[in-house]
């Protein structure tokens, strides 16, 4: 059995766009982070999503992540370039009916009160932001500082940024279990560590069994070039209430303009299903809804449809913090997560990391850490025992 040679301060399991945020902020408080990836940078759920940078305001504690980590992407905008496709186009929320215009209302000034600029749109005025609506709707509320990013480059980035300590990738590194030293390597061999942070998705939950986790299965389609024809990523108002089922299959109205002039289409969620294959009758389901917020879109060439499983919780919050409650004794004592993000881990990605870094060093964080420790389950478990 190999041993490292050398012990980093942290080991980061998992280079999506969450581990990659986590490693450059440890990194950048000066610690020697070691990130391993059984994959390539970037893949898993990074890859499979839209890259949405949205706020979401369901709850206190997602509207404080969301809205603190979309004003960390735009602060970082300057610094990416093209090949991040990162673009402040704003999310357009569409309201079919009068019910649903009022309820956008509600929405728009309760975000208004909170700082986040966004504006009601009119029947007509929805029309002149997105031609490529269908006639009839009722209006909308556009939120203009939301924007989209190409994930996984961004996470490539990270983690070849200059920092005041190191980050070190290895690829091809399967985690296998967490041991009392750190972690343990698909063919045996093991790496030790002052601390190990767990930042894989739903592949969490084979290395801390108990956890908390569900797979939310998502469909995706991208089409050919179409530049114009959308400007705004687009949602139905709808979309809230299927992001948060906690059962069933659930399809919403969801189309985002890639710099490229491709447009990616979805949305599904799906909680019976862990088969990676497309499920035809949920695509069509996806793409029939969009066709009735946008008639054009089936005359458009498809390219290419996907799916991916997004990480999510009871509560739909992530787990960011020590991992104390669901890491036995034969694992470190010094055990960490940032995963359970679902559909948000994007958009949340920066500001995940810094929480990370905050707790690592014992500070406070611009937002309250509390809703997001992995020990609220704990707490709930122990109530009902």
């Amino acid at each position: 059995m190999g041993v490292a040679s050398a012990s980093p301060d942290v080991i980061v399991v998992g280079a999506g766009i969450v581990g990659a945020a986590c490693a450059y902020e440890l990194a950048a408080a000066g610690a020697d982070v070691l990130v391993l990836e059984r994959a390539v940078v970037g893949g898993g759920v990074t890859a499979a999503g839209m890259g949405h940078l949205v706020v979401m305001d369901d709850t206190r504690a997602e509207f404080a992540l969301s809205a603190w980590s979309r004003q960390l992407w735009n602060d970082l905008a300057p610094r990416l370039d093209a090949r991040h496709a990162f673009v402040r186009c704003g999310t357009l929320w569409v309201a079919e009916d009068d019910e649903e215009y009022a309820l956008a209302q509600t929405r728009q000034q309760s975000l208004e009160r909170d700082g986040i600029a966004c504006a009601m749109l009119d029947a007509q005025q929805l029309r002149a932001a997105e031609p490529a609506l269908r006639a009839g709707l009722r209006g909308g509320m556009r939120v203009p500082d939301d924007g989209v990013v190409y994930a996984p480059a961004v996470a490539a980035w990270l983690l070849a940024q200059p920092v005041a300590g190191r980050i070190t990738t290895r690829l091809d590194a399967h985690v296998e279990r967490v041991t009392r030293t750190g972690v343990q390597l698909a063919g045996g061999d093991t790496i030790d560590a002052a601390a190990v942070l767990v930042a894989n998705g739903l592949e969490a939950a084979a290395l801390l069994p108990g956890l908390p986790l569900q797979a939310k299965k998502g469909h995706l389609l991208i089409t050919d070039r179409y530049p114009g024809t959308v400007r705004h990523q687009i949602l139905e108002l709808g979309y809230i209430k299927s992001a948060h089922n906690a059962s069933g299959t659930s399809v919403a109205f969801n189309v985002q303009p890639r710099p490229t002039g491709q447009l990616l289409i979805g949305s599904s969620r799906q909680f019976d299903s862990v088969d990676p294959q497309i499920d035809a009758a949920v695509l069509a389901r996806m793409l029939a809804r969009a066709a009735h917020y946008m008639p054009g879109l089936p005359a458009l060439n498809a390219i290419r449809a996907w799916t991916g499983f997004r990480p999510s919780t009871a509560d739909g919050l992530p787990l960011i913090g020590p991992a104390d409650h669901f890491a036995d004794d034969s694992m470190h004592r010094s055990t960490w997560l940032a995963t359970g993000h679902e559909g948000l881990g994007v958009t949340t990605a920066l500001a995940t990391g810094k929480l990370i870094a905050a707790q690592f060093a014992g500070v406070a964080a611009p937002i309250d850490a509390a809703p997001y420790l992995p020990s609220r389950f704990a707490r709930r478990e122990s109530s009902h025992g």
